[in-house]
């Protein structure tokens, strides 16, 4: 009898600029890309943090009382869950045979105005089989998203292995990325933003630096292989996030570019990286190549102590109200994606 064979096949990582919030051109141009990445044999096409309709990096650079326009078309360009634009993406999977992995700024089911940092993984028949919600927005990303909750933090079977994803500052939470190990993730997604102006002046290649750590770091400690994919800043965001404002304009020019890269199970960079320039990053996936290495570590097996440590994950998809009882109000709003409801127990 043959011995059993293990998951393998390409991924690809798209270093690109969105049309700065404008939905429907970004989705055009997400159809071109994920069309291209096909091509070039990916069965997994991922995208970066916000990517539809474009990262929001005026929350970072501008005042918040001069940010209420720009928060304001960035709401009407947001993607609802489920919505016409999940399934122009699905439809994109679907006519490309691949799982597809994009970051959005989703609209809240509730309330008008909130906004959460988003997710999505539509497989190849178009299904959505992943929809998860940022756990805690960083910094000043607080003014324009809400906190998520642990409903998607998960993996998903595809044909090149267990994929989970996380977004940007996630992948520096060792909770997080243990909750992903520890429900058998194989390969890793790690999204991240265009630039990350947290002081002026820049900062050399110090963002480079804190994505290349973080990645390594996770690729390292499961065993993974890993695909860090960021956006491009191009003109158009510049000038557009800038406003006009000349400083803001400056800061942003200086901001180091972020970097797409991948990374083997043993941390070690595979192939080159792309910065500063749009591009796919592919990537060969054989997870047989994690075997090995869990002969010396394997934090979620037989290098734990699970009788000393234990971690608990609350799946539960959080909402602003719970409703109980059997009583259901015929003037209420239908899709149930309000609350959640619980019948009354005698």
């Amino acid at each position: 009898m043959p011995a059993d064979t293990f998951p393998a096949g390409r991924m690809a990582g798209v270093h690109a600029s969105p049309v700065y919030l404008d939905r429907d051109q970004t989705v055009d141009k997400v159809a071109a890309l994920v069309a291209e990445a096909a091509r070039g044999g990916a069965r997994v096409v991922a995208f970066a943090e916000g990517f539809l309709p474009g990262f929001p990096i005026w929350c970072l650079v501008q005042r918040p009382i001069d940010q209420h326009g720009q928060f304001e078309q960035l709401f009407a360009n947001s993607v609802q869950v489920p919505g016409s634009y999940t399934e122009r993406l699905a439809q994109i999977a679907r006519s490309n045979d691949v799982y597809l992995s994009i970051g959005v700024t989703e609209r809240g089911p509730v309330s008008m105005g909130q906004l959460f940092n988003t997710n999505l993984i539509f497989d190849p028949a178009g299904k959505l089989v992943s929809h998860h919600r940022k756990l805690v927005a960083t910094w000043a990303e607080r003014l324009v998203w809400s906190h998520g909750d642990g409903a998607g933090l998960g993996v998903i079977d595809t044909d090149i292995g267990r994929l989970g994803v996380l977004i940007c500052g996630e992948n520096t939470n060792p909770l997080a990325r243990y909750a992903l190990m520890a429900q058998g993730e194989q390969v890793h997604i790690a999204t991240w933003p265009p630039v990350w102006p947290f002081k002026r002046g820049g900062d050399g290649e110090a963002y480079r630096r804190w994505i290349e750590v973080r990645s390594a770091a996770h690729a390292f400690e499961a065993k993974v292989f890993a695909l860090s994919v960021a956006a491009h800043l191009d003109e158009a965001t510049i000038l557009g996030c800038a406003d006009g404002d000349a400083e803001v304009e400056k800061v942003l020019r200086a901001a180091p570019p972020a970097v797409s890269l991948a990374l083997g199970p043993d941390g070690n960079l595979i192939g080159d990286s792309i910065q500063g320039e749009e591009g796919i990053l592919f990537l060969d996936v054989d997870v047989a190549r994690s075997i090995a290495p869990k002969m010396a570590h394997d934090v979620v097996g037989g290098y734990q102590r699970f009788d000393v440590f234990g971690v608990t994950l609350n799946k539960r998809r959080q909402a602003p109200i719970r409703l109980v009882g059997d009583h259901v109000d015929a003037t209420a709003p239908a899709g149930g994606t309000a609350g959640e409801t619980e019948e009354a127990s005698g």
